[in-house]
């Protein structure tokens, strides 16, 4: 089996000779609206970038060479990124944190079903469709789990099986000031069971073997459908469900003092913690079919929870929206777990998707699986009747308790109670707030960007979704793609700076082409000519790649400055070193300030935030055919969240925004990167053509030139 090499500890004169490089576009343009002059301001940060190259960074750089020769795989992923991007982070993991994925409705089940209602109520299929997609996630579990080192196995492989093992069994715990994750036990009682949630009861069910073989999908069936009618037994009992997963939804300190409060409360409760945080993953089964009115539109940005409302058409717009939303942020946070690794969720029509926190793996890794998980559909031959039966309350008067399933209780008091419904209010807001969208753009995909204009499709993606921003805004912003650094051991993610001079040089040029298109249409001319854009767009895209490739392969930038900062912030303050260096520094300290930790002017420095406000946060998965989409929040007020999808012959779009910000607008913005793309195509078309006039002409040399004058 192929061994993975360690990530490097960047260089540090390349790192910072690349960061000088990200921050030129952002100077051009405080040139250009008439504040300080680019070679003044650039100058002054390339003092500040020798300084600190020729002085306290030497000391940095070494402790991070330190640093990594005592880590078990590497400086960065042992040591600072899980804890700095995900469990130190405060906000709420609702939408702002956790990913999420929809599926692809399945075609095998009845049309009437999947049309939706609105009723209330666990449906059979979609009981089967849960234990099918469970039993297929499960199996490619024991498969990568299980797998004996094979000498054929590449790097890729290698990246796979061990990322697949960090996905199940465990759980993000809250901690006031930075959470934990939950240790791994396999000889847990609970370690081949699910969490399954419906009506917001909590049980556990047991779904493998103790060798992580999955149960035959006929045994996961009947055991969720025991569960269910165990709650249609307690619900026309008169009880009701104590909703403690609302609280996974809050400020992660809240959290963290409600968790320590219910701990206190009974030793039920920690029991109940145990057995969520230990299973392999949770279920959630809604008893509704999530509706347009329950969520908010740019139309209506407050939702409702109208029964009366009308079920939208099947694949229709407001179908798709719906179901998104419910995936990723059900009403009032009812009957999830955010902090749990990985839930898969279906409504009572069918419609499936999945969600999970992000501190254990990225969003790759799980639409991996997911995309095996869906894509075999249910099997009919796999369960002893076709169809399944109805879940009745006659039934569940006399089903026995069985085996294989058990109930998980809370022992709560009247402040948890209050702040359940407090934290319900909370998550509504957050809810009410977000405007998710899908764009389908489907005029063209990878395959004609790759064969035709001959260009990477990713990069061509990132410019068009450069230029979408800058003409929604007029101005440059900092961009965050995600590149993976699968090639190392234990590696995970580095930021690629979209944002470039190149790409500036082409969005100005394109935008302003753009707005020619009027004038033209009323009869003038057009000062710049779209084959004119081509080799912007060209440069602007082998900068891009050139990106890529550096931060994929262990040369990326901001987890280097991450980690000198982090350094430099250990070492001590005192009176012969100041906490920033000697040199013009954009910030100053009062004697009487309390103690500050060590800094420098590189780090001070404004534009320093400003190249990682990443007003577009952007990520790019497969290309998604089992999926109707995914995503993850905006990581700024003013900005968007956007995660893609290159298909051969399409393109898709998954954003979120807040409707509380005037500047954006998730809606306007898909129209927006479809516009950029639809003009991207014509400038590489009119580029095309003219290199074909160019060879044309230089056939018969000047006959042919004559020849075209006359």
């Amino acid at each position: 089996m192929a061994k993975l090499p360690r990530l490097p500890v960047p260089d540090l004169r390349k790192t910072l000779d690349r960061y000088l490089q990200s921050i030129q576009p952002f100077l051009r343009e405080d040139e250009a609206r008439g504040h300080s002059l680019f070679e003044a301001s650039y100058e002054k940060r390339v003092q500040w970038v020798d300084d600190f190259e020729k002085g306290i960074g030497r000391l940095c750089q070494h402790k991070l060479h330190e640093l990594d020769a005592r880590s078990p795989h590497n400086w960065l992923d042992d040591n600072i990124w899980t804890n700095h991007a995900y469990l130190s982070w405060r906000a709420p993991l609702l939408i702002n944190s956790n990913w999420w994925l929809t599926f692809i409705n399945d075609p095998s089940i009845p049309e009437s079903i999947l049309r939706g209602d609105t009723r209330s109520g666990i449906e059979p299929w979609q009981v089967r469709r849960a234990a099918c997609i469970l039993h297929r996630v499960l199996d490619w579990r024991a498969r990568m789990v299980n797998q004996h080192p094979d000498p054929d196995t590449t790097r890729t492989g290698v990246w796979l099986l061990t990322n697949t093992e960090k996905m199940f069994n465990t759980c993000r715990l809250p901690r006031a000031g930075a959470d934990v994750l939950a240790t791994r036990n396999p000889a847990s009682e609970h370690a081949q069971d699910i969490m399954l949630m419906l009506y917001d009861f909590v049980y556990t069910v047991r779904v493998c073997e103790d060798d992580r073989t999955p149960l035959p999908v006929q045994t996961i069936e009947n055991g969720i459908r025991a569960v269910v009618l165990d709650v249609i037994k307690r619900i026309e009992s008169g009880e009701s469900a104590v909703p403690v997963g609302v609280l996974t939804s809050d400020d992660r300190d809240r959290w963290a003092e409600n968790y320590q409060h219910l701990l206190s409360l009974s030793p039920t409760n920690a029991m109940t913690f145990r057995a969520i945080n230990e299973s392999v993953m949770a279920l959630s089964l809604d008893h509704y079919t999530a509706m347009p009115s329950h969520y908010p539109t740019p139309a209506s940005p407050s939702s409702s929870q109208s029964s009366h409302a009308s079920i939208p058409a099947l694949d229709s717009d407001a179908e798709i929206h719906a179901h998104l939303h419910n995936t990723r942020s059900p009403p009032r946070a009812r009957n999830r777990f955010f902090d749990k690794n990985l839930t898969l969720s279906l409504e009572r029509n069918t419609r499936a998707g999945a969600m999970g926190e992000h501190t254990p793996v990225d969003a790759l890794v799980p639409s991996i699986v997911f995309d095996y998980g869906v894509i075999a559909g249910i099997d009919s031959s796999a369960f002893s009747e076709p169809v399944p039966r109805p879940l009745t309350l006659e039934e569940a008067r006399v089903s026995d308790d069985g085996k294989g399933w058990t109930r998980l209780d809370w022992v709560i008091d009247e402040r948890i109670e209050t702040q359940i419904r407090e934290a319900e209010g909370r998550a509504q807001a957050s809810i009410n707030n977000s405007e998710a969208g899908i764009l389908i753009f489907g005029e063209y995909g990878a395959d004609w960007i790759g064969s035709v204009a001959r260009l990477p499709p990713d990069a061509y993606t990132q410019l068009a979704l450069q230029l979408a921003w800058y003409r929604s805004r007029g101005f440059l912003t900092a961009t965050y793609e995600t590149a993976l650094t699968r090639m190392f051991n234990a590696g995970r993610t580095e930021c690629v700076r979209s944002a470039s001079v190149e790409g500036l040089d082409f969005v100005r040029a394109a935008k302003e082409w753009r707005c020619e298109a009027a004038y033209v249409a009323e009869g003038g001319q057009h000062e710049v000519e779209p084959r004119a854009l081509l080799p912007l767009l060209q440069h602007a895209i082998q900068t891009h790649a050139r990106r890529t490739r550096e931060a994929a392969t262990g040369r990326g930038i901001d987890r280097h400055l991450l980690g000198l900062k982090l350094m430099l912030e250990e070492l001590p303050v005192d009176a012969s070193t100041s906490t920033s260096s000697s040199l013009d520094s954009p910030s100053s300290s009062s004697p009487t300030d309390p103690p500050q930790k060590r800094t420098h002017s590189l780090f001070t420095d404004p534009l320093f935030s400003r190249s990682q406000e990443w007003k577009l946060s952007t990520s790019a998965l497969s290309s998604g055919d089992q999926f109707r989409g995914t995503g993850f929040g905006a990581g700024w007020e003013d900005g968007y969240g956007i995660s893609y999808l290159i298909a051969p012959h399409r393109i898709k779009f998954c954003i979120e925004s807040k409707f509380s910000s005037p500047l954006t607008s998730t809606n306007k913005f898909k129209q927006h990167i479809a516009d950029a793309l639809q003009d991207m195509r014509a400038i590489c078309e009119a580029g095309e053509l003219g290199l074909k006039d160019r060879k044309e002409k230089s056939v018969d040399g000047v006959d042919t030139r004559v020849q075209a004058r006359l």
